[in-house]
């Protein structure tokens, strides 16, 4: 990595954390001729798109499925290389109390089983996704998700579960939040199905680096940003520690840090006009996961039961029983050696779960510890329905809750999906604000996950070299 010692006199942006929204930001910068510096306080790039080492066992913690948009975003903003590794997943499977199928997760197979299987007519599932197809940004917020369900599929609370169970697992969506920000999201996975990077999150976050060096972008890990400086209201640079410390100088600053922190902690609210502290005030806090990491001795195999497995005991399908933290629904992500392919062949599993982090906070250590372990069993007796004997063959068990992903993020309460949508709004206007301060992250659902994160870091990095070439000419 680059170390402060060795950093330029001034840069035209520095970029604060290292999810896919601050290296795809970095990255773009850069391609338009900018000196950056990306400064991350953990000691590998990646935020939430990381891994960890485990015996003998890579674990993946958000590699678990991207719409095909990811397709075209990265064949345009990160090439080939990164574009070419990105692979179908063909078997999604749903199972539960209400239904049992196996699905490609596109759209044609989506209309097939609302008519084939929930005995919904044609016209109504067709209206239904052309509905969903035309929503944007800009639409009535107004609608609520549960409204645009009771409008097409009246007391069907076995589709409702269908439509937005897979969706709250990926970025915490409830039946209360705006229609817009869930018809976004699920037109994008209903275009061609569910799609993950081939080889691991720690081959694509390493491609990300060597793109980023090749363009000359500087990289300090371990080294943490304590404040961004301003001088008139205005932009002036970082303080850090961590590697270094002291003070680095630059014309604009992007944060990848959670809004609230960057508000927060990172700016100051004094910053900030009474009516932007008004708005700020209403920010929500998305919810967080928790995660237990099953790893398969190596010589061992298992059979191949599903790429993503939604399950649940849960007789009905409710965002708060999702969140609960001793909840009955979870969601196994199968790596098999298709996946991951390396020698000799390692099949990993991780069961993921949504949580709240106040249900964890509070915890003394001998509580968390149990709670953790009785997490772990539930995770493994219900693995234990579609593998029987997967028990005998694991050696390895890792777990993480909302605590352990804020210690490792320093998101605050561990959100693992940022915030509600009114946090989008917030993010956007920071920089008018206070100019040359500039927000990219997991902000209002629709801004979330992977796709939305490097697209949300594309427009940002758009902002910064716009504003660069008003305010400083370059």
């Amino acid at each position: 990595m680059t170390f402060l010692y060795s950093l330029k006199n001034n840069y035209d942006a520095i970029v604060i954390g290292s999810g896919l929204g601050g290296l795809t930001c970095a990255k773009r910068l850069a391609d338009a001729g900018h000196q950056v510096l990306l400064l991350e306080q953990h000691f590998q790039l990646g935020g939430l798109a990381t891994w960890f080492k485990r015996g003998n066992h890579i674990f993946d913690v958000s590699l678990h499925g991207f719409p095909y948009g990811m397709v075209k975003t990265c064949r345009k903003y990160w090439g080939k290389t990164i574009q070419n590794s990105i692979v179908q997943l063909k078997n999604i499977v749903f199972d539960n109390p209400q239904f049992s199928l196996t699905t490609t997760f596109s759209k044609d197979d989506f209309i097939r089983l609302l008519q084939e299987r929930f005995g919904v007519s044609e016209a109504v599932v067709r209206e239904f996704f052309t509905t969903i197809e035309g929503m944007n940004f800009y639409d009535d917020q107004r609608l609520r998700t549960r409204d645009l369900f009771a409008r097409f599929f009246p007391g069907r609370g076995d589709i409702h579960r269908l439509l937005l169970e897979p969706i709250s697992y990926a970025n915490g969506s409830t039946l209360d939040e705006p229609a817009i920000t869930y018809g976004i999201v699920f037109s994008n996975f209903m275009n061609r199905g569910v799609f993950t990077f081939e080889g691991g999150t720690d081959r694509l976050i390493a491609l990300m680096e060597h793109e980023l060096r090749q363009q000359g972008v500087d990289i300090s890990t371990s080294t943490r940003v304590e404040r961004i400086v301003l001088e008139k209201g205005q932009a002036r640079g970082v303080e850090v520690s961590g590697t270094h410390s002291g003070f680095i100088p630059a014309r604009a600053v992007i944060s990848n840090a959670g809004i609230v922190n960057t508000v927060d902690n990172l700016v100051g609210q004094a910053a900030f006009t009474p009516d932007f502290r008004d708005r700020f005030a209403g920010v929500r806090i998305n919810n967080s996961s928790c995660q237990v990491y099953f790893g398969i001795r190596k010589g061992e195999s298992i059979p191949d039961i599903g790429d993503l497995l939604f399950t649940s005991t849960e007789k009905e399908f409710t965002s708060e029983a999702l969140r609960d933290m001793r909840t009955k629904s979870r969601t196994f992500s199968i790596y098999y050696p298709k996946i991951r392919p390396q020698a000799p062949p390692d099949y990993t599993i991780v069961a993921s779960m949504n949580a709240n982090y106040d249900d964890w906070a509070g915890l003394d250590s001998q509580e968390y510890a149990e709670e953790k372990e009785l997490m772990v069993e539930r995770c493994l007796c219900d693995l234990e329905r579609y593998l029987p004997e997967v028990r005998s063959k694991i050696d390895v068990i890792e777990s993480a809750t909302p605590r352990t992903f804020k210690r490792y993020t320093l998101h605050r309460k561990g959100s693992s999906f940022g915030t509600k949508f009114e946090g989008l709004d917030i993010s956007r206007s920071l920089h008018k604000e206070a100019p040359g301060v500039f927000h990219v992250g997991s902000v209002g659902i629709i801004m979330s996950g992977w796709l939305g994160a490097i697209n949300y870091g594309v427009i940002v990095a758009n902002d910064v070299d716009g504003w660069l070439r008003e305010e400083y000419a370059v």
